[in-house]
This record gives C-alpha cells, sequence and structure tokens, in this order.
C-alpha cells in the first residue's frame, strides 16, 4: 500500500493554535521505500510571536520559540500553502505515484493533531476532495500491537517507539517526524511480517 505521511508543528496542541511548519513524503509498504524525492515541506505563517507568546504553553516555548519567530516572518499564508498542497496532489508525479487514487494519509497522533488543523486552515471538502476519508493513525495502529501482544505496554507515542526500535529522539520538525514515522510502520512490518 501506498500512503502520504504528514506532520504538522504548530504553537500548541488546543483549538486556536496554529500550524507553523508542514511536511509530506510519500512511501510504499510493499517496497519499504521512502521517496525522498518527492518529499515537501514549508513554514505556515502564523501571528507575530509577541502576540502569541501569552498563550503558549511551556514546552512550546521552551522548544518551539525560534520556529515560530520564523514562521511569523517567513512562511507560507493559509491561502499559498492550499495552493501548493493542490499543486502538489494534482501533479502527474503524484497522480502517477498513487495510481490516480484518492491520497491515503498516514501520521503520528494524526487524528489528534494533524488532521483537525488541516481540516480547519484547508477546508473539510478541500481535504475530502484530494484525500481518502480512511487514514492510518500510526498510534492507533500501536494500540493494537500492543493489544496482540506485539509491543509492550506503553509504546503508542513517537518517541518511545522510536526508542524501542532504536532510531534515537524525535526531532519536532515536520519533515525529519514525518519521515521517521513512515520508517518505523516500514521497520514494524519487517519485524512482524514473518511471524506465524
Amino acid at each position: 500500500m501506498r500512503y502520504l505521511s504528514i506532520d504538522i508543528e504548530s504553537t500548541g496542541l488546543n483549538e486556536d493554535c496554529h500550524i507553523i511548519e508542514f511536511a509530506m513524503v510519500p512511501f510504499d509498504t510493499e517496497t519499504k521505500t521512502i521517496e525522498s524525492s518527492m518529499a515537501r515541506n514549508f513554514l505556515v505563517k502564523c501571528p507575530p510571536f509577541e502576540e502569541l507568546r501569552p498563550r503558549l504553553d511551556q514546552w512550546v516555548f521552551d522548544n518551539m520559540s525560534p520556529m515560530i519567530k520564523k514562521a511569523a516572518e517567513h512562511g507560507k499564508p493559509l491561502d499559498e500553502f492550499k495552493k501548493i498542497m493542490s499543486d502538489y496532489v494534482q501533479s502527474e508525479e503524484v497522480k502517477n505515484y498513487f495510481g490516480n487514487k484518492k491520497i491515503v494519509l498516514f501520521g503520528k497522533s494524526m487524528n489528534a493533531i494533524d488532521l483537525p488543523f488541516l481540516n480547519r486552515d484547508l477546508g473539510w471538502n478541500w481535504m475530502r476532495q484530494h484525500f481518502h476519508f480512511r487514514v492510518l493513525d500510526l498510534s492507533s495502529a500501536c494500540f493494537a500491537m500492543m493489544d496482540l501482544g506485539l509491543l509492550p505496554p506503553g509504546h503508542d507515542s513517537g518517541s518511545t517507539l522510536m526508542q524501542f526500535l532504536g532510531m534515537g529522539d524525535v526531532a519536532h520538525t515536520a519533515l525529519e517526524d514525518a519521515t521517521n514515522t513512515a520508517q518505523m510502520y516500514i521497520r514494524l512490518i519487517e519485524m512482524f511480517e514473518n511471524r506465524s
């Protein structure tokens, strides 16, 4: 199966928070390849840092302040973000890769974070026009693997799963996280595909 692994970085997890970085990279679970040449990432414009500062939680302030400042200054406005996305999913390269079918999105905790933000900023109808209504969320898949005894309890987050798979720490940059999430899923498939 082929998926588009996505990741966002944001000013927080609350409803009124802003996307500040977006990345996507296609991958294929049959060939176990990540199509890095088709990866894209960019900053998304947000309000100025000083305007956002009073509402930032401590972790975001400590870890994401430089990226927020960069996004506020150099990020793509939402209408340009939508145009970039439209051009990407309608490109011949992407259509050929996905067999001219609606793209199935893949990510880590995307049902809780990425999809609500994308539905809000790109529009529900736009999302349904370009992407399959079914998605694959790695965190949800990990819950199923824990229930089946394939993963130890507590391995549903990106950080614990990366440690378990010997992949280091979560980067908290959208492109590296989108790529690592795809790689984690491929590694899990490789670990379990030959079990009887």
